[in-house]
């Protein structure tokens, strides 16, 4: 960066696509239209499994108006066995379809209707006949007679089980106690925008517009599952609207559209409905989470165990980590956690926003409280006193730990007077309570390529493979290269989501930003240094240089580009190493949530009333795009403690409630006055930009907060989420 550059990172610029959204400009993967004429493919689902299909009527189907073709097992282009090669990973693996008689799961694809438009598809879709021999299936990870192991790996932590200290010793020596389980239901991630694909082949090349967040390993996700090379495959996704980790990689639209489309010689589109999102795409398992506390008499922490137990999905190989958080946010001389799955025949589970973090943080910030208050110690104070000075799991040193910050901050914006007796507040029939949590999620920051080309007319183009899922990347990315080439934001275009630029980290896991950030920002400074190297190269003195229309300005003259650009143009790669950045330290994200709620005593109606944030994330990009990022996690946080809930019939693996109108997600009536406040900061051993995970940070913490504000309203500590009415009703005072 150099003295001339405009300070543009971190202002709240307006999205720079944003425009193209609402005038209907941005093509989003539905929206596609090939130069050829596109078929329609719609999704024949199994009502019943696991089993085989017995039988399989497609005849009123395939003569059904406008019917181009149904793929069936029988009929359907050769693949490689799903799940192989085993080694190769969750995201890389064959994600084959309609290869066997098998049916893994309820909702299962068994078929794929191609018609000439949607309409005659889903007509087609329902003449398909289907008889499956179904074989005894596990439903429920807590009956009775379940197979109960111990994971191979867990998602976004190195450990499955953890153990410091002697637990049973410290925990019986505390003199204040808490034991307790927890239940969390499983979620689907409600993404605005259905998964979609359209797919189509030039000879043995396959092109596929998708939604999806992490373009480079679907590239060998269809190569693995079609058997050729991943060099043969171009996946173009520049808008995506919406994924919290249910597009991170390739789905059942995706191979069946492409499947599709080699059988037909056509364009092939297939977009899940919202019915078919609820068994073809990945959701998050119910847990069960079993909490031990202990405490000395000071309110010092001195054993801290968390056990939880979810569902896998049969030869599919991810596991949550709730207990992550545990590991990591108060010191205690012992503390222990394990994570436990049952295999089950049920659809994909794979990660969903915070993965760990969002169900993790939910039942073990309301045990906290329960602690605190047990100790007679208030919230805010009980935490403070318990903040880790180094990673007390690891032992390792924390970067830029600043949980007590955030604490306080939150504390003082809010208003916080101290916990009441629970009951104590009341406005006519309405009982008040508030509550509090804190919030944590770990810094990551991943391999990501990015190029930069600077044409002589002063156009700056930044490509790379990263994709936009409405976070704000476009925006940030534009700022990044304006602000480190010193270039006007309206001479940059920012390319994305397309597996012919370098590869990036894709969108997920709150390193996004952080990492194809730095990509950009190495580029950039590359291409300053190359200009001043060639203006030398000319006697001209250029120790800081910017770009203004055609020209670059260096030592208060300007100089035509066209002089210093070869063809035209400059192309130049930057990349970001995180070994670089490894300074044996652990990093997270931190925040505090303060919430206040009022529930009915007539009705048992919950109503969030405030809902406060204070966070810490390093250097803040985009102030606009970061506080969107963070009220939308609040929000989903608020979905996760009082409304989503995906019920499954547990004697059939179906479930239940596969639409808007009994999914219940958050609606601006349930959403109260949120205030987000980030404390200023910049992280210089997270990356080149200072910056950490924001995305999925608000959502950690939220829930706990709202928990725990029922808790001071009622007097009820419901261990059952989401919580509804019918939980509190017997517990409510009378009149």
């Amino acid at each position: 960066m150099n003295e001339m550059t405009n300070k543009i990172i971190g202002t709240p610029l307006d999205r720079v696509d944003g425009p193209a959204k609402v005038t209907g400009q941005a093509t989003y993967t539905a929206d596609y239209r090939p130069t050829g004429k596109t078929a329609e493919g719609f999704i024949v689902e199994a009502a019943a499994a696991p089993g085989k299909i017995r039988k399989i009527d497609t005849q009123a189907a395939e003569a059904s108006d406008g019917v181009i073709a149904v793929l069936t097992h029988h009929n359907a282009p050769k693949q490689n066995p799903y799940g192989t090669p085993e080694e190769a990973g969750r995201f890389t693996q064959s994600h084959a379809m309609l290869e066997s008689d098998h049916v893994r799961h309820v909702g299962d694809p068994v078929a794929l209707v191609i018609a000439e438009t949607l309409e005659q598809a889903r007509h087609a879709a329902k003449l398909v006949r289907v008889e499956v021999e179904t074989s005894e299936g596990t439903f429920d990870q807590f009956a009775a007679d379940v197979e109960i192991a111990k994971p191979d790996s867990l998602d976004g932590a190195d450990e499955v089980d953890t153990s410091t200290g002697d637990f049973e010793k410290e925990f019986a020596a505390s003199d204040v106690t808490v034991e307790a389980s927890y239940f969390t239901g499983a979620q689907h991630s409600a993404a605005m925008e259905p998964h979609a694909t359209v797919a189509e082949w030039d000879g043995d090349e396959l092109t596929v517009h998708m939604a999806i967040q992490i373009v480079a390993p679907g590239l060998k996700a269809f190569a693995n599952t079609l058997g050729i090379e991943a060099d043969k495959v171009r996946i173009l996704s520049p808008f995506v609207g919406g994924g919290f980790g249910s597009k991170l990689g390739v789905h059942n639209d995706a191979i069946l559209a492409a499947l599709g489309a080699k059988v037909t010689g056509r364009p092939v589109r297939v977009v899940q409905t919202r019915r078919n999102v609820f068994s073809n795409a990945p959701h998050r398992s119910k847990h069960r989470q079993d909490l031990k506390i202990g405490a000395d008499a000071s309110g010092k922490l001195k054993a801290i165990s968390h056990d939880s137990l979810a569902a896998m999905a049969r030869n599919y190989p991810f596991a949550e980590a709730p207990a992550s958080p545990t590991r990591a946010s108060y010191f205690a001389p012992a503390i222990k956690t394990t994570h436990r799955v049952v295999e089950a025949d049920i659809p994909r589970v794979d990660s969903m926003r915070a993965p760990g973090e969002a169900i993790g943080t939910l039942t073990f910030e309301t045990a906290i409280d329960e602690i605190a208050e047990q100790c007679g110690i208030d919230p805010v104070e009980f935490r403070l006193q318990n903040d880790a000075d180094r990673d007390p799991n690891s032992g390792a040193p924390l970067a830029d730990r600043r949980l007590s910050e955030c604490i306080r901050e939150g504390a003082k914006k809010f208003g916080w007077d101290g916990r009441v007796t629970p009951g104590r507040r009341r406005e006519g029939n309405k009982l008040i309570g508030r509550g509090m949590a804190s919030a944590i999620r770990p810094n990551f920051l991943v391999p990501a390529e990015a190029e930069v080309v600077l044409s002589a007319n002063g156009q700056l183009r930044v490509r790379l493979d990263m994709t936009d899922i409405g976070t704000g990347t476009y925006t940030i990315l534009t700022q990044v290269a304006a602000e480190t080439l010193a270039i006007p934001v309206d001479q940059i275009t920012v390319e994305l989501g397309d597996s012919h630029f370098p590869a990036s980290s894709g969108s997920g896991g709150s390193f996004g930003a952080a990492s194809c950030g730095s990509a950009v920002f190495d580029a950039c400074g590359k291409l300053s240094k190359l200009l001043q190297q060639r203006l030398s190269g000319k006697g001209i003195a250029a120790n800081a240089i910017s770009v203004e229309g055609d020209r670059v300005r260096a030592g208060g003259n300007d100089y035509a580009l066209a002089d210093l650009v070869d063809d035209g143009a400059l192309t130049v790669k930057g990349a970001v190493d995180p070994s670089e950045f490894d300074h044996g330290e652990e990093e997270y994200s931190y925040g505090a949530l303060f919430s206040e709620v009022e529930v009915d005593v007539d009705s048992g109606e919950i109503r969030v009333r405030r809902l406060l944030g204070a966070f810490d994330a390093g250097r803040i990009l985009n102030e606009k795009t970061a506080r969107s990022q963070l009220m939308g996690g609040m929000i989903f946080g608020i979905g996760g403690a009082l409304l989503e809930e995906s019920t499954m019939d547990t004697r059939y693996g179906s479930f239940m409630n596969r639409d808007f109108a009994e999914y219940h997600i958050a609606v601006n009536r349930d959403v109260p006055e949120l205030e987000v406040h980030m404390l200023e900061g910049f992280s210089e051993k997270s990356n080149p930009l200072g910056s950490k995970g924001i995305g999925e940070l608000g959502i950690c913490g939220t829930g706990p907060a709202i928990a725990n504000a029922i808790y001071e309203a009622t007097g009820c500590r419901v261990r059952k989420f989401p919580i509804h009415m019918e939980d509190l009703l017997q517990h409510l005072p009378q009149g």
